[in-house]
């Protein structure tokens, strides 16, 4: 009896579909809080959406078209740009760059300063805890510290300078346009600075050393080195430290808000930002979420514009050229065949 010839088929186990389990929690979590709320934000911006403190009652959300982006961009005169959704937009951009240009020069300065293999700095690790611990402490804790300290008439830095004779009465600090907007802005700068140092450091740790050694066989001074090796090839991670504090400079909310609380510290609405200015139209009053969407959703075209603007700026111009050369070169072969 012959034998027939049987073959034997062996299971493959599929595990790439595991890895949709692990990462499904994220997009799951990021629909529910995220996602969603983004959706019927973009929604709301297109109704009219209050709450009837008169009667108790909230009234809409009814569809109105364009009329909470007209409120926001026209103000009551007809002029535009002149509503406090703006001021509110001017004042955030303000305070963002009075502590971001600083940020930024003084932390390129101690990432270079540090990775500098001819500069042997002791103690590197000590510095470097104690210029990121700002950004450890909470935001609540420092707003306080800096309330009292600028406080009127009794703060300490009044209390200094009255004391050695430099003024003859103490300073209305958080009573004054500039001084406020100041003060947040180095609250920010000396929060954030540090980890902006960080970043840049592990940015500059990431060039290949052979390029600083040949640099300086080829006697390049340290200013050469800087402007024609590490601020080139530092460009991607710049860009990241950029994009990310033009998001977060945006939103700014939580050091003005506790400096400036009960309204002691906001002189003629000068420190308010527009974070600030969405939560007081959806929390408080009438509670115009409408309005309020809408302002949210100018704060993102906003915030979308700066990010596109420093893509812009901050590409590689050598690459784009090396591939138009290359689109350019296979047209003319194509042409040639």
């Amino acid at each position: 009896m012959a034998k027939s010839n049987t073959t034997t088929k062996h299971k493959t186990v599929e595990y790439g579909r595991y890895g949709y389990y692990f990462i499904a929690p994220f997009f799951i979590v990021f629909a529910i809080f995220q996602l969603w709320p983004l959706i019927y934000t973009m929604g709301l911006a297109f109704c009219e959406n209050y709450y009837d403190t008169m009667w108790n009652q909230e009234i809409g959300p009814t569809f109105n078209g364009l009329a909470n982006f007209g409120t926001i961009f026209k103000g009551s005169d007809g002029t535009l740009f002149n509503t406090y959704t703006f001021n509110a937009l001017f004042n955030t951009l303000i305070m963002w760059l009075m502590n971001f240009i600083p940020q930024i020069l003084l932390a390129l300065l101690l990432a270079v300063w540090f990775t500098d293999t001819r500069v042997k700095i002791k103690a590197q690790g000590a510095y470097k805890v104690l210029v990121f611990m700002p950004n450890i402490i909470t935001a609540a804790t420092i707003s306080v510290l800096f309330y009292k300290l600028f406080d009127f008439p009794n703060g300490p830095v009044n209390q200094f300078f009255v004391n050695a004779g430099l003024w003859d009465q103490p300073f209305r600090f958080l009573m004054t346009k500039w001084a406020t907007r100041g003060i947040i802005s180095f609250i920010n700068f000396w929060m954030w600075y540090g980890n902006t140092m960080i970043v840049l450091t592990a940015g500059v740790l990431g060039i290949s050393p052979s390029l600083f050694e040949a640099a300086r066989v080829d006697g390049a001074s340290s200013w050469q080195i800087f402007k024609s090796v590490t601020l080139p090839l530092l460009r991607p991670i710049l860009l990241f430290t950029l994009v990310n504090s033009a998001i977060g400079g945006l939103q700014m909310y939580d050091i003005p808000k506790l400096l400036t609380t009960s309204g002691y510290g906001d002189p003629d609405y000068t420190t308010r930002t527009i974070t600030m200015y969405i939560r007081e139209l959806a929390f408080t009053g009438a509670r115009q979420t409408g309005k309020a969407a809408a302002a949210s959703l100018v704060l993102f075209v906003v915030t979308l514009i700066f990010s596109l603007i420093l893509f812009y700026i901050m590409r590689d111009k050598d690459a784009i050229a090396e591939k138009k050369a290359i689109k350019q070169a296979e047209k003319a072969r194509k042409g040639g065949l």
